[in-house]
């Protein structure tokens, strides 16, 4: 008889192992078996009642309500969903206001999902660990595109969240750790691109740990306030590659108003930020939020006086910043006094390396969204790898490896065409070729020209020494010349 049972436990662990996929069509039924695209259910919320840790489901295209799911998959046996091209869930779930909705759901994989017009949230994972949203469209959803709550280890990926009506394209919150949030598009959200909140009123520490934040393009945010990047008590964690532009509240911001803790002990590193003319600082950090390190950036800000970086006196102590190109305004006391990059300087000691450009300068094309550097600008080679023993990351928005030569500055890496090597040998102005990017720089040390050595009028020059980097033959030479000019 032991053994007899022995063999039913074990016939029953192999049929419940074997994974299987489920269809679903608006053409369907759910009387069904689901087991192809001709015996297909109807419903999501279907198909969600009756998968198990292994299964998947795959969603024929067209027009659906949403689903309510509660049933965990495992680490090495994921519950899967996966909508192919042209399916829209565009009514939210029987049983709450969102389009997807996964209630202590852990192991889970949303990928491929249109979800728009919902009242509340286009998907929404709470109380969960080692779910995945990846390559979804939430748009024009009541308030969140993606809402996170409780969920640890989580890989939010590829998203495209636009045109929240109340609030925020991404939002990971409450006590998690280890999200990561990278390669997702987020645009017309009424607050925040991407926010992330400890909230310790909810219950645990209040602190979000070890996130990943990276290579997002997040733009035209922030009309009703928020940040592109939103971090309150976001502690120990890179924020790195991401292209932040045109947004109408603030770029980056590390605080504390609801977490456990300030946001503390992160890296932001590699990031392009253009801010719009209303909008408010480019990098934000206070609230006691402390030993911030912050690297290789561009932070730049069309704003009448707000400008780069904005830090209070209760987050000074272990901030660490260098080789970022800014705005010449700045400010140590929370945005109340604005002052300039060498008065800053002076003040914490910090950003020697560090210097101002205009757009126009840095950019392709500014007009048509171009952000990719020109070779010949200064932030080319002008980064480094390593910054308070603080890696810079290995690859740029694009994927491209870096360094490219030597590290850049912002989140692409510029590859200039033809380019191989470095050279520090020094080369007569008479031995560039008319065609030849230049940089020139004037006796007293400032940039004042980049661009083709054809381009350059010498006449309009004062008379003096002038010193000079080029790309000649493929490779980085330095020299100087003698110009007379004729401006006296």
């Amino acid at each position: 008889m032991k053994r007899f049972f022995s063999i039913l436990i074990l016939l029953f662990v192999g049929l419940w192992s074997k994974a299987m996929t489920y269809y679903v069509s608006p053409s369907g039924n759910d009387s069904n078996d689901g087991m192809s695209s001709a015996t297909a259910f109807k419903t999501l919320q279907h198909a969600s009642d009756v998968v198990m840790p292994g299964d998947s489901v795959s969603v024929l295209p067209g027009t659906y309500s949403g689903f309510y799911h509660t049933t965990s998959g495992m680490a090495s046996q994921r519950i899967v969903f996966a909508a192919q091209p042209g399916v829209i869930i565009n009514q939210p779930n029987v049983t709450t206001d969102d389009g997807i909705n996964l209630e202590g759901a852990s192991y889970i994989t949303i990928e491929g999902f249109t979800v728009a017009d919902v009242p509340r949230t286009g998907i929404r994972a709470v109380d969960d660990t080692g779910v995945i949203i990846r390559n979804n469209m939430c748009d024009h959803c009541g308030v969140w595109g993606i809402l996170t709550g409780f969920s640890e280890n989580i890989l939010i990926e590829g998203n495209i969240c636009t045109n929240t009506v109340e609030q925020h394209g991404i939002y990971f919150s409450n006590s998690a750790d280890n999200p990561m949030i990278r390669n997702n598009t987020c645009y017309g959200n009424h607050d925040c691109g991407i926010h992330m909140n400890g909230d310790a009123s909810l219950g645990g520490d209040g602190i979000i740990s070890n996130a990943l934040v990276e290579n997002n393009i997040i733009h035209d945010n922030g009309t009703g306030g928020g940040s592109a990047i939103n971090c309150d008590g976001v502690q120990n964690s890179r924020i790195q590659n991401n292209l932040l532009y045109n947004n109408h509240a603030s770029g980056i911001a590390l605080f504390r108003i609801d977490a456990g803790g300030g946001a503390s002990n992160n890296v932001v590193v590699n990031n392009t930020i253009l801010q719009a003319a209303d909008a408010r600082w480019g990098l934000l950090i206070d609230g006691g939020s402390t030993g911030n390190i912050v690297f290789n950036n561009i932070i730049w800000s069309d704003h009448a006086f707000r400008g780069s970086i904005a830090i209070d006196a209760a987050s000074i102590s272990g901030f660490h910043g260098n080789y970022n190109i800014v705005t010449d305004r700045m400010s140590t006391d929370d945005g109340n006094t604005v002052i300039t990059l060498d008065q800053w300087r002076q003040t914490l000691s910090a950003d020697s390396a560090s210097f101002t450009a205009l757009p126009e300068e840095i950019f392709q094309n500014v007009d048509e969204d171009n952000f990719h550097p020109n070779c010949w600008i200064d932030a080319y080679n002008r980064g480094v790898d390593t910054y308070y023993s603080r890696a810079a990351p290995a690859f740029d928005l694009e994927g491209t490896s870096r360094p490219f030569l030597v590290m850049d500055i912002g989140c692409y890496e510029i590859i200039c065409e033809g380019v191989e090597h470095v050279s520090s040998e020094v080369i007569s102005w008479n031995d560039l070729f008319e065609t030849d990017a230049i940089w020139l720089i004037d006796p007293a040390g400032r940039k004042i020209f980049t661009g083709k050595k054809y381009a350059l009028d010498e006449h309009s020059l004062t008379g003096g020494v002038y010193f000079f980097r080029a790309v000649h033959n493929n490779s980085f030479f330095t020299g100087e010349t003698l110009i007379t000019g004729i401006k006296h």
